[in-house]
């Protein structure tokens, strides 16, 4: 089975140095952490989770080299994997993307481990603020698949309706991600309803217009025949 996007040196270097640098924090940091170390903090940014060094040392880089492989192979398993070539640039981008945030997010807790004084809520929020802000600018490129984009009922059984979704989403998305941003400045009961708020409502707003789209295509289309 031929993988629909073409690899090389120059497609592939990025990922591979966030790879290379996610190993080389770790084993750089490892003999200098303590053997417990914080790996999860609240959205005010304080600890409340841990594990053993070991594990951090070695479940951010598999996670990393894991994320690496999936969006690799992805396309192979997709129906509409001929469309990848379409949007190639741009699948390329958001993948390099999220690894890049994973990266940061990764150097910034083993920073704060050694002992380093790193805000880790606003790392955290910040990053992902401007990963969602730049995936928003994405979003309207993306072809139809069924793997990556706004993928709902309606989404995937119209061309039409995938677009103009797609457009909204990407907005929309842009309006989360600058949310996410200046959350940290806000009283802590604002960062709640702005991650968990936000983001339902933006699920229920795509879900909501890709539906209507659909329904006005199929209505049209039928109004059409009958006449």
């Amino acid at each position: 089975m031929k993988n629909p996007l073409q690899y090389s040196f120059k497609t592939e270097i990025w990922p591979l140095a966030i790879l290379a640098a996610t190993v080389a924090v770790s084993a750089w940091s490892y003999p200098h952490l303590p053997n417990q170390v914080v790996t999860h903090w609240n959205i005010q940014g304080q600890a409340n989770g841990w594990s053993s060094r070991t594990f951090q040392a070695i479940f951010f880089p598999a996670l990393l080299a894991a994320m690496y492989a999936l969006f690799s192979l992805m396309p192979l398993f997709d129906p509409r994997r001929e469309r990848y070539q379409e949007f190639a640039k741009v699948y390329r981008s958001m993948r390099n993307l999220i690894l890049s945030a994973l990266l940061i997010i990764f150097t910034a807790a083993t920073f704060s481990n050694l002992g380093y004084a790193i805000n880790i809520g606003v790392v955290v929020a910040g990053t992902i603020g401007l990963m969602f802000a730049l995936i928003g600018a994405y979003l309207p490129k993306l072809k139809r698949n069924w793997f990556i984009g706004i993928r709902t009922p309606w989404t995937l059984s119209s061309e039409n309706v995938w677009d103009k979704t797609h457009r909204l989403g990407g907005r929309l998305f842009i309006v989360l991600g600058i949310a996410f941003l200046v959350s940290p400045w806000l009283a802590p009961a604002w960062d709640m309803i702005i991650i968990v708020g936000g983001l339902l409502a933006f699920i229920a707003a795509v879900g909501i217009y890709s539906y209507v789209l659909y329904k006005r295509e199929k209505t049209g289309g039928r109004t059409e025949k009958n006449n």
